[in-house]
């Protein structure tokens, strides 16, 4: 009797090291999440199951063209790409970024922007001054768009506005589901 006993408890401990993992794991390092809306597509599309990276974000900054998940409201999370970092000038011309008077590609929106060749661009023009009255994305805060430009409430909304950093949750670095969208996002 001793000997099941003792056995039934290795189990009991097994799992539940198992289950104290499997929560460490998802509440502190990833986390999955449901895209919801047309807003990044196509790099995400609506439904899409992605991975949150927690960790990553901890270990080093966050870059421009980061795509970042960050609570918007209570329990309302968005998910849009850094274009602005603090004390970036950013400006929209003619569909062409302008970050402190540099131009910058964006390769991810190419796929939009050829089919959109006879109906106008895809992202209007715009001044974060005219935007937001601001002349640079302050300390501590991200500026954010969606990769679906005419259809994102982003930062250029000021319902949205600048993203304070304490309010991002993660990177987005991966979809898993469905398995045909599967991809790893640089």
């Amino acid at each position: 009797m001793t000997k099941e006993k003792s056995e039934l408890l290795e189990w009991v401990k097994a799992i539940g090291i198992a289950i104290l993992f499997v929560w460490g794991v998802r509440f502190f390092i990833l986390t999955p999440i449901v895209v919801d809306g047309a807003s990044m597509m196509p790099t995400f599309e609506d439904g899409d199951k992605v991975v949150v990276n927690k960790i990553r974000p901890r270990l080093t900054e966050y870059k421009r063209f980061d795509v970042i998940v960050f609570e918007a409201k209570e329990d309302t999370n968005y998910i849009k790409r850094i274009i602005g970092i603090p004390g970036d000038r950013i400006a929209y011309e003619n569909d062409e970024l302008s970050i402190n008077g540099k131009k910058y590609e964006e390769p991810y929106l190419e796929e939009y922007k050829n089919a959109l060749i006879d109906s106008g661009t895809l992202t209007e023009d715009f001044t974060l001054e005219e935007n937001l009255g601001e002349l640079t994305v302050p300390a501590g805060y991200f500026f954010v768009l969606g990769d679906n430009r005419r259809y994102s409430t982003d930062s250029r909304d000021t319902r949205v506005g600048f993203v304070s950093m304490e309010k991002v949750l993660g990177t987005a670095n991966m979809v898993y589901f469905p398995l045909d969208n599967f991809k790893l996002i640089k």
